[in-house]
């Protein structure tokens, strides 16, 4: 629960107002500006703000006339619209009086087929891909279903004419094609061509260079010999269950209610377990964005209080911690790292993972340029979760330079053992 792999230091106040506008800043994701699509047009944005009461609202005005307004920071809708071109505006407005607005033209198009509006075609984008798309059929029967190939493997599938997921994608080139198909045995589609941003270290599950620490309440601080109050040990190269057929399996028990166990891994920087020390400082400076994608499998969930998935970036004395956990027996919900403070936030969002199932999670942050921690998005077997959080950098007054994943397993009142199998665990940075 509390982290303490890297001892913390003063941390570094700033005022967010004097860094970032008081007022809303949009991202639309679909449909693209100058578009050409099909009705019903989907609409996907989020909001971020410097006011510190947050996003108040968001809303699509369609030729000056506001045609939907949603309460929050999102926005996830399709507006219905007759062939022709539309100027489109998508707005914010936040609860210190800010507003700011994006302009997307489109021109909805009176011809069947398939209509991807995120991501576009030819496009550079990240390793977690939004894929939002409709379409039309000449089949009286209409649309039975959608789907998206990725290099010729079927990714995903959807009943009905609307598809809205995201993909997860390694870095390098990709054809991709979104497809319907009709109740009258008809099919139609559409090629997206995409570029994935990044590099990728794979198969970190099985990768060397991880150590484990026990973690005791109250204070959390790490310990090598505190059996038995908390006990664990990790097997690599687990066969089943798996997906890669090298799973890694962690078990944690003990008798100290709400002990912790924390896995570690210097991939990049100091002790590097990928052959990456960055000696001359050059690489780590210029990362500032970072996915965790892995799998993991229980086939007791019951006993685990929490399971942790971090992202930790050491620099020039600053500390970059991005800490995400998913609460099981703790309460069902996502929490986030307040590097500024030292604890956790709830998001709101649930987490309710699978048991005897393989979950796949994925976490997108960033480093902004002006070295704020940014948590973008949490996505737990296909639902997304968008953050749009900011915190401040801590301090780290011991000097470490580098990157590390963590994995971390938290036990409950009980201490009650249990064992987590983690497999096709990948960190993707650029």
């Amino acid at each position: 629960m509390k982290h303490s792999y890297l001892i913390y230091g003063i941390l570094v106040c700033v005022i967010l107002g004097s860094l970032v506008s008081a007022s809303a800043q949009v991202k639309v994701s679909s449909p693209s500006s100058g578009s050409v699509v099909g009705s019903p047009v989907n609409y996907i944005a989020t909001a971020a703000t410097g006011c510190s009461k947050g996003v108040a609202s968001m809303g699509i005005y369609v030729n000056n006339s506001l045609s939907f307004v949603v309460n929050g920071k999102s926005l996830n809708t399709h507006l219905s619209l007759d062939p022709g071109s539309y100027n489109t505006v998508v707005e914010a407005w936040d609860n210190c009086g800010g507003a700011s607005f994006v302009k997307v033209p489109i021109t909805v198009s009176k011809q069947t087929g398939v209509w991807v509006t995120s991501p576009a075609n030819n496009s550079t984008v990240s390793a977690q891909v939004d894929y939002a798309a409709t379409s039309t059929s000449s089949c009286s029967k209409g649309v039975a279903s959608m789907g998206v190939y990725v290099d010729n493997h079927l990714s995903y599938v959807v009943n009905g004419a609307k598809l809205n997921t995201n993909i997860t994608m390694a870095p390098g080139n990709h054809k991709t094609v979104v497809e319907e198909w009709d109740y009258c045995g008809g099919a139609t589609f559409a090629t997206v061509n995409l570029a994935v941003q990044g590099k990728i270290l794979g198969a970190l599950q099985g990768s060397k260079g991880w150590v484990g620490y026990g973690e005791l309440p109250p204070k959390y601080d790490i310990c090598t010999s505190c059996s038995p109050q908390v006990t664990y040990s990790m097997e690599q190269g687990i066969k089943s269950p798996s997906i890669s057929g090298h799973a890694a399996k962690f078990d944690i028990g003990g008798s100290h209610p709400y002990a912790d166990v924390l896995w570690t891994n210097p991939v990049i920087g100091q002790n590097s377990s990928q052959g990456m020390p960055d000696s001359g400082h050059k690489l780590l400076p210029a990362l500032h964005n970072f996915t965790y994608d892995a799998y993991f499998f229980g086939s007791n969930l019951g006993p685990v209080q929490a399971l942790e998935f971090d992202i930790n970036q050491y620099m020039n004395g600053k500390s970059f911690i991005w800490g995400t956990q998913c609460r099981i027996a703790g309460g069902n919900q996502w929490d986030i790292w307040d590097n500024a403070n030292a604890h956790w936030i709830p998001t709101g969002a649930a987490c309710n993972p699978n048991p005897n199932s393989w979950n796949h999670v994925t976490i997108q942050v960033q480093r902004t340029w002006d070295n704020w921690l940014y948590y973008q998005s949490i996505t737990l077997n296909g639902k997304t979760t968008t953050l749009n959080r900011y915190y401040p950098p801590g301090k780290v007054p011991s000097g470490w330079y580098g990157i590390t994943v963590n994995f971390q397993t938290d036990g409950n009142y009980k201490q009650a053992p249990y064992s987590v199998h983690l497999d096709n665990f990948n960190l993707i940075y650029w």
